[in-house]
């Protein structure tokens, strides 16, 4: 199970229910994945094109406690928070 948590610039994020650690996310740009480290905004597995990686990290770190609440919930198999995208979506 997953859920949308954020749209922005055409990037997708998406967290799934009780996933693996680290504790991440999943970012998704014109056929590009990404499996973001949700503490750094780095990217652990995969690549997205340099503008979409920006936008992302610096998106992640400003956001970071509300990915972290987020990353609980999944956990915990509970509902997801939407998070505003980077462009106050």
């Amino acid at each position: 199970m997953n859920a949308s948590l954020s749209y922005s610039f055409g990037i997708y994020i998406r967290m799934y229910h009780d996933d693996h650690n680290p504790p991440h996310f999943h970012a998704e740009y014109q056929g590009c994945e990404a499996i973001v480290d949700l503490k750094t905004g780095e990217i652990l597995r995969g690549s997205l094109p340099n503008k979409a990686r920006k936008i992302i990290k610096e998106w992640a770190v400003e956001n970071q406690e509300a990915l972290v609440d987020n990353w609980a919930k999944a956990i915990e198999l509970e509902p997801l928070e939407h998070i505003k995208g980077a462009d106050n979506d």
